[in-house]
């Protein structure tokens, strides 16, 4: 026996299944984006509330 135990990789139907619920997760955000109101005058760039931190000439904070 080895010392360095091989990962073991999930089979097909989980890998399939966790796909199906992040692809369905991803539509019903852009879902939630598109029926916000537009913003005004905004910073412009990607809402920084989808994805979990604000970026501003290249440096990033999360929140």
């Amino acid at each position: 026996m080895s010392d360095t135990a091989t990962p073991k990789r999930p089979d097909r139907e989980t890998a399939r299944r966790a796909l199906e619920e992040a692809r369905a997760r991803k539509a019903a955000i852009d879902a939630k984006t598109e029926a916000a109101p537009r913003e005004v005058d905004g910073r412009g760039g990607l809402d920084p509330a989808r994805y979990g931190d604000w970026e501003v000439k290249g440096i990033s904070s999360d929140f």
